[in-house]
């Protein structure tokens, strides 16, 4: 949904809610470009239904950027421009929660940009960050990437890097993590609060014992002795 302001980051889980993924051209929200977009719609936990378009993003796709999403540029050559499908994907997700895996810090930053850049108006829907859920439920976990996060739950990463299989896969990842929330929540109200960014601090391990850290890491890097 657009608007005069942008959504707020929230760590919670909720029944309702839309993942989604981008593919780029590279990792500058400044100069690349969105080469696929994909959603899946979730209502009380489960896929009701899908989204998902290539993009012709008006320029060569590094090879970099096809090694890593196995798209071409002869996959997207006849694609729409990212002007045309945002309108769709805007429609497709409504006023729902938004919700991926590392969005705070990548996704988002392209669809804000991209908003604006075409409407004038930037995206006012809330939004889940799986990646800082991960971190917060799962501390002992060495890397949370999304795979790493699947594999740890067990959930296949057959096709990992294209959009759509990612948002399925990042959607079984949110509902498992989402049963640890209470858990986390009741460790998180026991915390103490980072004077840096004013997020919670909570117990994590490290290599010589146990420290406070900051839930907003890695923005915010703050640690305390225990």
């Amino acid at each position: 949904m657009l608007g005069n302001t942008k959504g707020k980051l929230i760590n919670k889980y909720v029944s309702d809610y839309v993942i989604y993924d981008l593919e780029t051209t590279g990792i500058s929200s400044n100069y690349d470009e969105v080469i696929e977009i994909s959603a899946v719609k979730v209502r009380d936990g489960k896929i009701v239904e899908e989204f998902s378009k290539l993009v012709n993003p008006g320029r060569p796709i590094p090879h970099a950027a096809s090694a890593v999403n196995n798209i071409s540029d002869e996959m997207v050559v006849n694609a729409p421009s990212f002007r045309e499908i945002l309108p769709l994907f805007l429609d497709f997700i409504g006023n729902d929660v938004l919700a991926g895996h590392n969005i705070h810090s990548f996704d988002m930053k392209f669809l804000y940009r991209d908003c604006e850049r075409y409407f004038h108006q930037t995206l006012s829907n809330d939004y889940v960050d799986t990646l800082k859920l991960a971190r917060l439920c799962l501390p002992r976990l060495r890397h949370h990437r999304l795979g790493d996060v699947a594999g740890f739950y067990g959930i296949s990463t057959a096709g990992a890097h294209r959009a759509l299989a990612d948002c399925r896969m990042n959607q079984q990842v949110y509902e498992l993590l989402g049963k640890e929330i209470n858990s986390v929540s009741a460790k998180m109200a026991k915390s103490r609060i980072c004077p840096d960014c004013g997020q919670q601090l909570i117990r994590r391990n490290g290599r010589y014992g146990e420290f406070w850290g900051c839930t907003g890491y890695p923005e915010c890097k703050h640690t305390e002795k225990i």
